[in-house]
């Protein structure tokens, strides 16, 4: 499991136009990693939207969202596009990233043996170490907003 304190795991994701986005790409400006179950499930377009909502005071304090989710590029792209997300989202279509940062949710949505992501935020600062880590007791569960902007901005 990931934990703070740790050198965050690189990796390599395909974003909504299909194109690779690397963490490590994003050294020099903290990275927030916004894991969600899936596009159009109700509180993951609560979340997105709220991230989105926050966009300029995270930009304000030198920050990235990348969304995370197993959902492909074409179900991100039009996730993006209906509520405007001027972030990436990154498609985990192998789950490995979701595993690597112990982020998987088992049987979403009742479906037994479906792997998606949990709701997990991860804070990576400039130098690539992990500086908060919060995850959801349950995918219904959001994070604190504030508290990530707060964290950020200290």
């Amino acid at each position: 499991m990931v934990k703070v304190g740790d050198t965050a795991p690189d990796f390599t994701l395909k974003n909504t136009q299909k194109e690779a986005v690397t963490l490590s790409e994003h050294l020099g400006k903290t990275v927030i990693l916004a894991f969600y179950p899936g596009a159009f499930t109700g509180v993951c377009d609560q979340e997105m939207c709220s991230f989105q909502e926050n966009l300029a005071k995270l930009n304000d304090c030198n920050a990235t969202v990348l969304g995370i989710s197993v959902d492909s590029p074409w179900a991100n792209a039009e996730f993006s596009r209906r509520y405007n997300l001027e972030f990436e989202l990154l498609s985990d279509l192998d789950r490995v990233v979701v595993e690597e940062y112990d982020a998987k949710f088992v049987g979403l949505g009742g479906i037994d043996g479906y792997v998606s992501a949990n709701r997990v935020v991860i804070i990576v600062d400039s130098e690539g170490t992990v500086r908060y880590r919060w995850v959801a007791e349950n995918p219904g569960v959001e994070p604190d907003y504030e508290e990530i902007v707060s964290f950020c901005s200290a």
